[in-house]
C-alpha cells in the first residue's frame, strides 16, 4: 500500500468509525457488532502506526492520547456557565413561575411554555469545536474559569471528536422543519461552535468499577457523580478511558438562530452529540411539568444513569434571555429535585414516650421538614446511649432521614451550626406518666417503667392489640382507646369485646352510625389466626416473624402455653432472649387469666396449619394499596403458603408485589432486577395458579 492509498484508507476508516459511534450513541442503533467495530479500529491503529503523518486530529485512535499532564491549564469561558437554583415542591415551582412572570409583558406571559429533561447527576462540561473538530473541552470550575481537560474528554466515546458533515446537518435540519437554523449553519459553516453538557457514568459501569475496587481491597466510590468528576480530573487520560464514562449534551451556546431550547436539543442530536432527548418532554404548562417530574420520580430506575430530579426551562429562548440571571442562576430554568432522602432541620425539643413494655424512648421534636415526599416532625432517638453517640443537644441542627423510607431518624448532628443556646438533655429517672422510678436492667440500654398499672403502658398495649398486624379493629385508634380507658369502659384487651352500643353513645364524637360501625368491626375481628393472636399479646421481643415461627412450631395455643424453656430455645429464629420473654410471659398468671377472659368474650384462635407449597422460602415485599384485600391480609395469605414477608427490598427479595402508589420500593426493586408482580399476578399465585 503506497502513501496515497494509505491516506485515503485512513480517512475512510476514521469516517466509518465515527459514523458507527454516532449511530450507537446518538441514534441508539448498533449497525455493526462491537467486535466488527473493534476490528475497524485495529486496522486504523495499525495503518496510523505505519503512516503517522496521516493521523487526523479527530481520529478515533486519539481518544487516549499523550503522556500524563503535570497540571491542568485554566480555561476562561466566553460566557459564564451558570448553576441552577433548586425547587422541591409544587409550591416552589409555582413561586418560581410567578417571579418570572413579574418581569414579562402580558403577551410574553401568554407564550410561556417549558422544555423538561432529567437532571443529570454528573460533571458539567463545555465543548468547543473549530471547523467541526473538538478543540477544547473544559470543566465548569467557578462558572467563569474552568480547567482544560480536553485529553480526558476525548476518551469518552459519546463525545464526537468531529461533528457530522455540515451538508448532512443542513439537510437533516431542513427535514426536521428548522429552516432558519439550517440557513444559519450554511452561512456560518459551523466554523466555531460551543456546546455544554454533562459527563456521567452508567449505573452498570459504576457497579462494575466498585466491584473491581473491592476485589483489589480499595475503598468503593460513594456515588456515580464523584466517580465521573474524579475521573475527568485525573492527569493521566488512560485512567479516564478505563472508567468507560458517558456524556449527554443539552445546551447550544452559539447563536444559530435557535428559537427554543427544544430546537437546541434537536440540533445537538443532528450534529452528532448524544442527548437525553428520548427521556425529555415539551410541556405546555406547569401541570405538564408536574406530571413529567412525577413520572420520572416513579420510574427513575428505568434510566441507565443516576438522576436527582428534572430540569424545567422556559422553552422560548427570547423570553429566557430577557429574564437574565440572578446571582449565579438563570431565572428561566430551575432544578425540580426529587424528594430528599434526608434533610437538615432543628431539633426543637426532646420528649420521652412510654411504650407498651414500659420502655422510655426519647423522641426528637423537629421543625417540620419534608423527606421523600412526607412531612415529618418527630424522630425516634431510641435510647440515652444513642443521644450520647450523636452528641445531640436540644436546639441542634441535625440531618434527619427515613430508614427504609418509613421510620424517621436522626443521622448526625451539625455542631458547627450551634449558636450557644443549645441545651443538654438528660433522661428522666422516673416514668413521665405515672411517676414511678424507671429501671435499667443489666445488659439493656433502655430505661423502663415497671409499674404494670401505668396508664401509658396500658394504652400502648391496647393500641398494639388492635393494630392492623394483630386484631385489626378498624376505627379503634389511640384517641378512642384513651377515651375508653378514661371513662372506665375498658381495663384490658378482653373488655373491648364486651362493649355495647349503649356504652359508646354517651361519649364525645360518637354518633349512632359510628358506634354501630365500631361494634361491628369489633365483633367481626373475634376469629383470628394463631400467628396474629400471638403477636397481639404484646410479648416483649416477639414481632410478626417470631409469632409466625412460634405458631409454625407449636401449631396451637395450648402447646405454646405449656412449652418448656428448652423447647422455645430450640426453635429456628428464636434465640435465648426471645425464649426467656415468651416463657416468662406464659408463666405469669395474670397473662393466662387475660387469655381465658378473651376466650369468654368470644375470641376464637384458629389452629395453625401451614400449607406447604411453591412459596416455601420465597421472599416477598408488598408495597402500595391493593384493591381486593388489605396489605396485612395479603401478607397473611402469602405466609400461609410459606413465603417470608420482608419490609425492605434487598438482593434476597424474590418478588415485589406492587399495588397503587407503591413509592420508592418499586424503583429500588427495578434497579435491583427484582421480579415485580401486579395484584392480579399475585392473586394467581395465592390461588395456586403458579408463578
Amino acid at each position: 500500500m503506497n502513501k496515497e492509498e494509505a491516506k485515503a484508507r485512513i480517512e475512510k476508516l476514521a469516517r466509518a468509525v465515527n459514523y458507527y459511534r454516532y449511530a450507537y450513541h446518538v441514534l441508539d442503533k448498533s449497525e455493526i457488532s462491537d467486535q466488527a467495530l473493534d476490528s475497524l479500529k485495529k486496522e486504523l491503529f495499525d495503518l496510523e502506526g505505519r503512516f503517522p503523518e496521516f493521523v487526523l486530529p479527530d481520529s478515533p485512535t486519539q481518544r487516549v492520547a499523550g503522556k500524563p499532564l503535570e497540571k491542568f491549564v485554566k480555561y476562561r469561558h466566553k460566557t459564564p456557565m451558570h448553576s441552577l437554583n433548586d425547587a422541591f415542591s409544587k409550591q416552589d415551582m409555582r413561586d418560581w413561575h410567578k417571579r418570572a412572570k413579574r418581569l414579562l409583558s402580558d403577551a410574553e406571559i401568554e407564550s410561556i411554555d417549558f422544555f423538561c429533561e432529567p437532571k443529570l447527576d454528573g460533571l458539567a462540561i463545555e465543548l468547543v469545536y473549530q471547523n467541526g473538530v473538538l478543540e477544547v473541552g473544559a470543566t465548569r470550575g467557578d462558572g467563569v474559569v474552568g480547567e482544560d481537560v480536553t485529553n480526558n474528554l476525548k476518551t469518552i466515546e459519546a463525545i464526537p471528536l468531529r461533528l457530522r458533515p455540515v451538508a448532512k446537518i443542513i439537510a437533516d435540519l431542513k427535514s426536521a422543519g428548522f429552516d432558519d437554523m439550517a440557513a444559519a449553519v450554511e452561512k456560518s459553516g459551523l466554523r466555531k461552535i460551543t456546546v455544554r453538557g454533562e459527563v456521567i457514568i452508567a449505573k452498570k459501569d459504576f457497579e462494575r468499577i466498585n466491584q473491581e475496587r473491592e476485589k483489589a481491597g480499595l475503598a468503593a466510590f460513594a456515588n456515580p457523580r464523584n466517580l465521573a468528576a474524579g475521573s475527568i480530573r485525573q492527569l493521566n487520560p488512560k485512567i479516564a478511558a478505563a472508567r468507560r464514562l458517558d456524556s449527554n449534551c443539552y445546551a447550544l451556546v452559539s447563536d444559530l438562530g435557535q428559537k427554543t431550547h427544544q430546537e437546541e436539543h434537536r440540533f445537538l442530536e443532528i450534529a452528532g452529540f448524544k442527548t437525553n432527548n428520548k427521556f425529555s418532554r415539551y410541556c405546555e404548562n406547569m401541570e405538564g411539568v408536574f406530571e413529567f417530574r412525577e413520572y420520572w420520580r416513579e420510574n427513575r430506575a428505568k434510566l441507565p444513569y443516576e438522576v436527582d430530579g428534572i430540569v424545567a426551562q422556559i422553552n422560548n429562548n427570547a423570553i429566557f434571555d430577557k429574564l437574565g440571571v440572578a446571582g449565579k442562576a438563570p431565572r428561566g430554568a430551575i432544578a425540580y429535585k426529587f424528594p430528599l432522602k434526608d434533610a437538615t432541620t432543628i431539633v426543637e425539643d426532646i420528649q420521652v414516650q412510654v411504650g407498651r413494655t414500659g420502655a422510655l424512648t426519647p423522641v426528637a421534636i423537629l421543625a417540620p421538614v419534608e423527606i421523600n415526599g412526607v412531612t415529618i416532625s418527630r424522630a425516634t432517638l431510641h435510647n440515652e446511649d444513642e443521644i450520647e453517640r450523636l452528641g445531640l443537644k436540644i436546639g441542634d441542627t441535625a440531618v434527619v432521614g427515613r430508614a427504609g423510607d418509613v421510620i424517621p431518624h436522626v443521622i448526625k448532628v451539625l455542631p458547627q451550626l450551634r449558636a450557644g443556646k443549645e441545651k443538654v438533655f438528660h433522661m428522666p429517672q422516673n416514668c413521665p406518666v405515672c411517676g414511678q422510678k424507671a429501671v435499667k436492667k443489666e445488659g439493656e440500654a433502655v430505661l423502663r417503667c415497671v409499674n404494670q398499672g401505668c396508664f401509658a403502658m396500658r394504652q400502648r398495649s391496647l393500641e398494639h392489640f388492635v393494630s392492623r398486624a394483630a386484631f385489626n379493629i378498624d376505627g379503634l385508634g389511640p384517641k378512642i382507646i384513651e377515651q375508653l380507658i378514661d371513662g372506665g369502659l375498658i381495663r384490658d384487651a378482653a373488655d373491648i369485646f364486651l362493649l355495647k352500643e349503649g356504652d359508646l353513645l354517651p361519649l364525645e364524637r360518637f354518633a349512632q352510625k359510628s358506634v354501630k360501625n365500631l361494634i361491628e368491626s369489633i365483633q367481626s375481628s373475634k376469629r383470628i389466626s394463631l400467628p396474629r393472636f400471638i403477636y397481639a399479646l404484646g410479648i416483649r421481643n416477639v414481632g410478626e416473624h417470631t409469632a409466625l415461627a412460634l405458631a409454625d412450631f407449636f401449631g396451637g395455643l395450648e402447646n405454646l402455653k405449656n412449652a418448656s424453656l428448652w423447647d422455645l430455645q430450640n426453635i429456628v429464629d428464636v434465640g435465648p432472649i426471645i425464649a426467656d420473654s415468651v416463657f416468662g410471659w406464659f408463666g405469669d398468671k395474670k397473662n393466662l387469666d387475660l387469655i381465658e377472659k378473651l376466650f369468654h368474650a368470644g375470641i376464637v384462635v384458629e389452629p395453625y396449619i401451614k400449607k406447604r407449597g411453591k412459596l416455601d422460602g420465597v421472599s416477598i415485599v408488598i408495597t402500595g394499596t391493593l384493591d381486593s384485600m388489605s396489605r396485612q391480609i395479603a401478607k397473611d395469605r402469602a405466609r400461609l403458603l410459606g413465603a417470608a414477608i420482608a419490609e425492605t427490598v434487598s438482593k434476597n427479595t424474590d418478588y415485589l408485589v406492587a399495588g397503587k402508589n407503591p413509592g420508592s420500593k418499586l424503583a429500588k426493586a427495578r434497579a435491583m432486577g427484582v421480579k415485580i408482580l401486579d395484584e392480579k399476578e399475585f392473586i394467581k399465585i395465592l390461588e395456586g395458579q403458579g408463578y
